[in-house]
């Protein structure tokens, strides 16, 4: 039963991840992140954007609780980290079993259940 639940645990940060990374204003911020110095404060990160303060904060939003990002308070500032590690290691462990030319584990198990 534990490893059912830690595959489980594994295909919803994998889907977390890969449903952020699926806007193209998401993936923008992530790189600007990247180019910045992996730390940027939300205004700076909002002027880079033709949409709306809100739709910016949406976003920002999403890459947080997906884990790809983390909010820093300090005094008025909101400070937007990169959490690059947990990309790298979602993403190209997913990416690592098509070169090994395995069936992500959780994919397998998501993907026998869909059938059913």
């Amino acid at each position: 039963m534990s490893r059912e639940r830690d595959a489980l645990a594994e295909l919803d940060e994998l889907d977390r991840v890969f449903a952020a990374l699926a806007h193209a204003s998401r993936r923008h911020i992530l790189g600007v992140l990247k180019a910045r110095g992996s730390r940027v404060r939300a205004g700076e990160i909002a002027s880079r954007f033709a949409c709306s303060w809100p739709t910016t904060t949406r976003h920002l939003r999403v890459l947080e609780d997906a884990g790809l990002v983390r909010v820093e308070q300090e005094g008025r500032e909101r400070w937007y980290v990169l959490e690059a590690k947990l990309l790298q290691r979602v993403v190209g462990g997913w990416l690592a079993t098509f070169r090994r030319g395995g069936v992500p584990r959780a994919s397998a198990g998501r993907a026998n259940s869909d059938r059913a």
